[in-house]
């Protein structure tokens, strides 16, 4: 908008924009801590941290912490050269995949679930092939909770690595290979490290998608505790008769995403320039 010549009505404009940004910053804040500080304030009124040590909560947290640990080390093998393919290279279709990609982001959770299921499950033909010659069944095992997991959460990692990615500068890369480094070489003292932020900060927002994923795991691998009830599932499965140890497991879910989003949040925004001007000059 113009400056005004009137200063009277520029100040005026200016407080009405600056009052407009605390006014729908405030509902929006209070639209996302109004049910969290519902959930505290109960768990303060009724002490169901007493919960902590229930056998449920205690096997589904350990179950999610396994899970999502190696759901993670999957994402980080399979996330890491695609989006650095994606980045360096130019290919037919190439839009096409980042599409494909980033599907489950925008996928409803139980369609993905019930893809899975009809991909992986006894009935279809991989199914059938891993029973036959493995002796395994996919659906409602450990395995199907980390597909699940892997399914929902890789986009997540994919699209924050590209950034980081993205964000090196080409003249450092090609000044390396001018100077005979291989392309590991670069990935491993230029690349990696100029993007290390951005590939922890997609490491946590993949992680923390995993740990609450629910919609795609109780269609694809069930509910049953010990085997796949990871802690969303547990709140779904106890809310209706122990509701203390249902909130205290959504204080659990709440903590650890929001300490992941905020790790995930500041590493983004670290200045790396430093650490680029060091490596240019020792090129």
């Amino acid at each position: 908008m113009l400056r005004w010549k009137n200063g009277d009505s520029y100040l005026l404009n200016k407080f009405m924009i600056k009052a407009l940004f605390i006014f729908t910053g405030l509902t929006a804040v209070s639209f996302v801590l109004l049910p969290i500080y519902a959930l505290f304030a109960r768990a303060i009124r009724e002490s169901a941290w007493q919960t902590a040590s229930s056998p449920l909560i205690i096997d589904a947290l350990q179950l999610s912490l396994m899970t999502t640990f190696i759901s993670l080390l999957i994402i980080l093998l399979i996330g890491t050269p695609l989006a650095y393919g994606l980045v360096h290279y130019s290919f037919r279709g190439q839009h096409l995949l980042a599409t494909v990609l980033e599907l489950p982001i925008v996928l409803p959770p139980a369609v993905a679930g019930l893809g899975l299921l009809m991909a992986l499950g006894r009935q279809s033909f991989i199914g059938r092939l891993i029973e036959t010659y493995f002796g395994y069944t996919i659906p409602f095992s450990e395995m199907a909770v980390i597909i699940a997991q892997v399914f929902v959460a890789l986009p997540y990692y994919v699209r924050t690595a590209q950034v980081g990615f993205q964000n090196i500068a080409k003249p450092i890369e090609e000044a390396a290979q001018i100077d005979g480094a291989d392309w590991l070489a670069r990935l491993r003292f230029i690349t990696l490290p100029l993007s290390r932020n951005a590939l922890v900060s997609g490491m946590m927002l993949s992680w923390a998608r995993a740990l609450g994923e629910f919609g795609a795991t109780i269609l694809f691998a069930g509910n049953l505790q010990g085997v796949t009830q990871t802690l969303p599932l547990l709140i779904f499965s106890i809310f209706e008769r122990d509701l203390n140890a249902a909130i205290w497991t959504s204080l659990i879910l709440i903590m650890t995403a929001f300490l992941a989003l905020f790790l995930a949040r500041w590493l983004s925004t670290q200045n790396v320039s430093s650490l680029k001007e060091e490596l240019a000059s020792e090129i």
